[in-house]
């Protein structure tokens, strides 16, 4: 998508072959978003380059500690497994390239006086600047995060490598980087940066948000779940996670794409150029079930080998080891009591961003509104909200909203409420309520979590007999600076804070 530097990379390749380095973080589970890095790499070493992968275990553990330090290890064995089985998927041959850990040169001596003598020229203002979008970001940042830009730049000079390759999300350590290594006597580097690819939902694919990506061992009835619900509206193509991994997945890989259909929709049809793929969707002369289906066995046939590699019994204890599923407790038997008691986290909880598409007056309740939801999925949602008294009509056509979507479907006077449009509430009288606001520049279906809770996955469906919403809800509760907050942690999306417009100190229903 972008390249910075390129006088300097076109007077390298007059000499010689160009060095290059790509790093991953060990922090989540690789998704299939991996592959728009992977088949640029294919391309280096098919250009000729010297390709050197960066395992940056060390790197996963400053970044608000996704990866905890007992299971670093585990996780550079994981991602160097995985890693290695998608590039042969797409037919690279690994012996041309070479694999690195951080932490095999970044404990050195020589490596920690630089990271020294770099945070003695370093202000706090660039480095927080410069890891914005790839850190964590969060309201009390660790100093942690504020040495990850420090130690990627010293990475190029440590790998002697004439250019780095990332994400466009990496463009201010880049430039962090090209700034500051010369202050320390090193050269300059070339930067690559290939665009990133919209999750499921609509914004960026994201190791720690379920729904949004897709995990490259999902089994297949994994992906046609994840698929079904992903964000798809017929002629849209912004914002379309199906269509942008055909776009930055399939096409480089394949350099066609075939729309599987029936032939009384006239058809399978091949597509050699994207352009007309998406042309053909916005005018609707392909329907989005017929696009997820053909994602489907194209995304199948890619991770089939992946799959395969990871059969066996060595590597199915590595992948739980490295990731272990969190202790849920034991159904009781008749009779018994359970002696682990239940977890009762926020992760539990489905909440995302919804987009409210109509409002109605419920027409057998005068206190009810019956509202259509856009959370993402292929249809709105309905819910019934007993809003009437407290929000006109017209403020609720068209804003987003904060959505709990794994609550029991019920019907509320003859209407099914699929969701729970959560609000702030004054406590004293006359009582307030207010929707709480996602950040602005939010997409209907992103995922909103609890600070600190951001890798668990929801319930499918939370058990009324459970009460798990209404244990967890009652810590729930509004700051002083309008945040909601669950034991004052906040509600975070990726874009900030979740808020109320003035109920401080209120509660969260």
């Amino acid at each position: 998508q972008e390249v910075l530097g390129e006088d300097k990379l076109m007077a390298i390749l007059k000499e010689r072959e160009l060095k290059i380095y790509w790093g991953t973080a060990t922090t989540g589970k690789p998704h299939v978003a991996y592959f728009v890095p992977m088949s640029k790499i294919a391309d280096f070493l098919k250009a000729g380059c010297e390709v050197t992968i960066l395992f940056a275990d060390l790197h996963a553990y400053l970044d608000n500690m996704k990866a905890p330090w007992e299971l670093l290890e585990l996780r550079t064995q994981y991602y160097e497994h995985v890693i290695k089985a998608m590039l042969e998927s797409i037919g690279v041959p690994l012996e041309k390239l070479r694999f690195v850990r951080g932490t095999d040169y970044q404990l050195s001596k020589e490596y920690t006086l630089d990271v020294y003598r770099l945070s003695s020229v370093v202000t706090q203002h660039d480095a927080k600047k410069a890891g914005a979008e790839v850190v964590k970001q969060v309201e009390h940042p660790l100093l942690s995060g504020l040495l990850y830009p420090g130690l990627q730049a010293l990475d190029e000079e440590y790998l002697k490598v004439d250019a780095q390759f990332g994400g466009v999300d990496q463009r201010k350590i880049f430039t962090f980087a090209e700034k500051y290594l010369p202050s320390l006597g090193y050269a300059k580097r070339i930067h690559l940066m290939n665009p990133m690819v919209p999750g499921l939902t609509g914004s960026k694919m994201s190791s720690s948000e379920e729904d949004s990506k897709i995990d490259l061992l999902d089994r297949k009835e994994d992906v046609k779940k994840k698929l079904k619900k992903a964000f798809c509206e017929p002629g849209n193509v912004e914002n379309n996670g199906v269509l942008s991994f055909i776009k930055h997945v399939l096409f480089p890989l394949k350099s066609e794409f075939v729309v599987l259909r029936e032939e009384k929709w006239g058809g399978n049809k091949t597509y050699t150029a994207y352009e007309a793929l998406e042309k053909d969707f916005a005018e609707q002369v392909v329907h989005p079930g017929d696009l997820k289906n053909s994602v489907e066995v194209a995304l199948n046939k890619l991770l089939d080998p992946i799959r395969e590699r990871f059969n066996c019994p060595e590597l199915k204890k590595l992948s739980s080891a490295a990731y272990p599923t969190p202790s849920k407790a034991k159904p009781a038997e008749k009779g018994t009591k359970n002696s682990e008691p239940e977890d009762v986290v926020p992760s539990r909880l489905d909440i995302r961003v919804g987009k409210v598409i109509s409002v109605e007056k419920h027409p057998d309740a005068d206190s009810l509104y019956v509202e259509r939801i856009d959370v993402g999925e292929a249809e709105p949602r309905t819910v019934v909200s007993g809003l009437v008294h407290f929000v006109p009509k017209e403020q609720l056509q068209d804003r987003l909203v904060v959505l709990l979507c794994n609550l029991k479907p019920q019907k509320m006077r003859g209407v099914e409420s699929q969701g729970m449009v959560l609000c702030a509430s004054s406590v004293g009288e006359p009582r307030q309520v207010e929707p709480l606001d996602p950040p602005a520049g939010c997409c209907a279906g992103e995922r909103v979590y609890v600070e600190g809770y951001e890798g668990g996955e929801p319930d499918e469906e939370l058990k009324p007999k459970k009460k798990v919403f209404e244990k967890l809800q009652a810590d729930f509760r509004v700051s002083e600076d309008c945040v909601a907050q669950w034991k004052q942690r906040n509600f975070l999306t990726k874009l900030g804070t979740v808020s109320c417009k003035s109920l401080k100190g209120g509660t969260i229903s």
